[in-house]
């Protein structure tokens, strides 16, 4: 019966949503397939506050995102700069988390202020005669695996495994296993779960 009610405040969400939807994926058939206005549409849709607040946005999220499970969590002012990103069921994204392109594993808890990077090249900086913001970059989709816990203010700039827990404020800058537990700046393995 649970199951149930929350479907359907799910498929009611989208309905509540859905012109923002819709012009979205208009603007996108426009443009090519390039979503510059995404972030816009996501800073709006971060405002909503509690329960209410992350229906309507896994409403819109679900038929933005390249993949989206519509069971999880959203927190109030979350926002995602990329529409490359992948959520699996049961993912928890806390309040205040800013999250690039990205894949995030089913039954991943990401705390308060988290911030998945789109890997480590996103800004050039070796051109001294060249203003750093027109250096331009490149963008990587960053895998977060299945039940990982990211703990509050976590900086993700690599990937992590399956299984894996990262300490508060940690920064991962290399990939982390499956099973790790990491912390420090940059993020070390300290332990591992299964041993």
């Amino acid at each position: 019966m649970k199951q149930n009610l929350k479907h359907l405040l799910g498929w009611l969400a989208a309905l509540v949503v859905s012109p923002l939807t819709i012009s979205f994926l208009a603007f996108k058939l426009l443009l090519k397939g390039r979503t510059p206005h995404f972030a816009g549409y996501s800073q709006f849709l971060s405002l909503f506050p509690g329960l209410i607040g992350s229906y309507i946005r896994y409403g819109f999220y679900r038929f933005t995102l390249t993949q989206c499970v519509a069971d999880g969590v959203i927190g109030f002012g979350a926002l995602f700069s990329q529409a490359d990103t992948d959520l699996g069921r049961g993912v928890y994204i806390g309040p205040q988390c800013n999250i690039g392109s990205c894949a995030i594993g089913a039954n991943t808890l990401l705390g308060s202020g988290v911030h998945v990077m789109s890997g480590k090249g996103q800004h050039n900086f070796a051109d001294l005669t060249t203003p750093i913001k027109d250096q331009g970059g490149a963008l990587t989709k960053v895998n977060i695996g299945e039940d990982c816990w990211i703990g509050n203010g976590a900086l993700i700039l690599a990937n992590v495994g399956n299984h894996c827990v990262v300490g508060a404020g940690s920064v991962v800058t290399q990939d982390l296993p499956d099973y790790s537990i990491a912390a420090g700046n940059p993020a070390k393995v300290i332990k591992q779960r299964n041993s």
